[in-house]
């Protein structure tokens, strides 16, 4: 019981249809403090459509949705934030011509009064935001420049530090690596586990178990809307994880029909 009391989202048989399709059928999934819950599957596995429903985009059809053990329902994205549940997507809501700071405080701008208007603090909101991400790693040299000038994994850490910065207990990453190369994804999954070393919740959806497996602590795997189940890292290897997602007797069929092709083109040949 001690541990069903340290998950902060719960999800219990949650569905969610758009008239007569079926885009989540009664998930079951439990997110941790402190841990990195991978969210896998191949594309079309619903892992987008839970994803809005966690973040208050769509409400379940069906089934709980419970928060710190309490149900719960959000009537926008806004309401997902203002509890605490931020979510970075990939196109990562950043203005490459804007500088660091300004996509750092966009929406929420840090200001002070000069007479009797109200107007952006440069240099607090410059320091607030070069501290923030220097804690995620990333050494900022100027604060005002374009963000347009940072790489991709750069800009995938601006967007995790200024979530956590306004208060994210919960943190949804989008595929974050998916357009990243070798280097810059080993930079984001560091930035992932300096998140869950300050005890937030990292749900981290991808289909790459090769950049998933060294990160998460829990894995939740779906299939055409629903769940094959929850491991953790302890009780899975990458190996059987691969397996699931591919589905072992589709590899297979394959390897059976590649052989195949094999002995026709020898016996061509001959």
């Amino acid at each position: 019981m001690a541990e069903k009391d340290n998950f902060i989202l719960e999800l219990k048989k949650v569905s969610r249809y758009f008239g007569s399709v079926i885009a989540l059928k009664d998930i079951d999934m439990q997110v941790k403090m402190g841990e990195v819950h991978c969210l896998l599957g191949d594309n079309g596995a619903g892992k987008s459509t839970l994803i809005k429903t966690l973040a208050g985009v769509h409400k379940p059809s069906e089934g709980e949705f419970l928060m710190n053990g309490k149900p719960t329902t959000f009537e926008s994205p806004r309401d997902a934030l203002d509890a605490g549940i931020a979510t970075v997507y990939q196109d990562l809501a950043l203005v490459p011509l804007m500088s660091v700071t300004r996509n750092f405080f966009m929406g929420r701008e840090l200001t002070k009064k000069i007479g009797p208007f109200e107007v952006f603090d440069t240099k607090n909101a410059n320091e607030i935001a070069k501290a923030g991400m220097k804690d995620m790693g990333i050494d900022v040299r100027d604060p005002e420049h374009p963000i347009g000038t940072m790489s991709g994994g750069e800009r995938q850490c601006l967007a995790i530090a200024r979530a956590i910065h306004f208060g994210a207990k919960v943190l949804i990453l989008d595929e974050p690596t998916a357009a990243l190369g070798v280097k810059q994804s080993a930079n984001v999954l560091k930035v992932v586990a300096r998140a869950r070393g300050k005890g937030l919740a990292v749900i981290l959806i991808t289909h790459n178990v090769h950049h998933a497996y060294p990160i998460a602590d829990r894995f939740t795997l779906l299939n055409r809307g629903k769940s094959l189940g929850t491991w953790l890292k302890k009780d899975v290897t990458r190996e059987e994880i691969l397996e699931m997602m591919a589905g072992g007797q589709e590899l297979e069929s394959l390897e059976a029909e590649l052989a195949e092709f094999q002995r026709a083109d020898a016996a061509t040949a001959n």
